[in-house]
């Protein structure tokens, strides 16, 4: 499975991309902001996509708002420190499928891919 991972923070990206190959997941592209991952995903073809919410260039949620004008079906896990409801709630109206706190656990980082990998097959 092919994931799309980004962040502005190398540390974060480098955090993330232990999780996942501790997960099983090692096809891993990243992208440093969200212009920069709407430069890659179209040629990288990503299965799934982690994407953080403050990034300098083009932030997580108009990366999702623009991604969702082109696919609507690759699921999309924002990835950030927001976890006021009413960001939940517009990262989720803009097409995110789930939604993940920093900090955060490798097993909720793992339940939160579970969940949106089983809901998307459904």
């Amino acid at each position: 499975m092919k994931i799309l991972l980004i962040d502005d923070s190398r540390t974060m990206r480098n955090i993330q991309k232990s999780v996942l190959t501790q997960l099983g997941y090692t096809q891993v592209e990243e992208a440093c902001d969200g212009q920069d991952a709407l430069s890659k995903v179209n040629a990288y073809a990503p299965d799934l996509i982690l994407c953080d919410w403050n990034m300098p260039n083009m932030d997580g949620l108009t990366f999702v708002k623009t991604f969702r004008t082109q696919n609507k079906t690759v699921p999309v896990i924002m990835v950030t420190t927001e976890s006021e409801k009413s960001r939940v709630i517009e990262a989720i109206k803009a097409g995110v499928n789930n939604y993940v706190i920093k900090p955060f656990t490798p097993d909720l980082l793992s339940q939160r891919i579970n969940e949106t990998l089983t809901k998307k097959a459904a």
